[in-house]
């Protein structure tokens, strides 16, 4: 909730049609992962207060894109998962062994 996260901003990673990009999976930051996603197009560095997004650091828990978290652990950068935050259907696109692997909080 600090900062406020999903794509409804209401602190969770829940979805619906409206969200193209599926912000499903709750990461915690860290400086490897926000430089992987800047360099993928998806900056989550600079603040853009007209999408109510404060810009991210270190240690924040935000709900990305779960194509994002997807490539990551292809690309084996390290992942903080906050499992208990993230939506069940990450398991679409990433596997079980890969999130356990990945857990900031298992």
């Amino acid at each position: 909730m600090d900062p406020v996260t999903g794509f409804f901003r209401t602190g969770l990673c829940d979805t619906d049609g409206r969200d193209v990009g599926q912000h499903t999976a709750c990461v915690e930051m860290t400086e490897e992962f926000l430089v992987f996603a800047r360099e993928l197009g998806n900056d989550l560095i600079t603040p853009m207060p007209q999408y109510e997004f404060p810009g991210l650091k270190p240690g924040d828990r935000w709900c990305v894109c779960v194509d994002t978290v997807a490539e990551a652990v292809e690309a084996q950068v390290p992942v903080k998962l906050v499992l208990n935050a993230t939506h069940a259907s990450v398991l679409e696109f990433i596997t079980r062994d890969q999130l356990k692997a990945c857990a900031a909080d298992f």
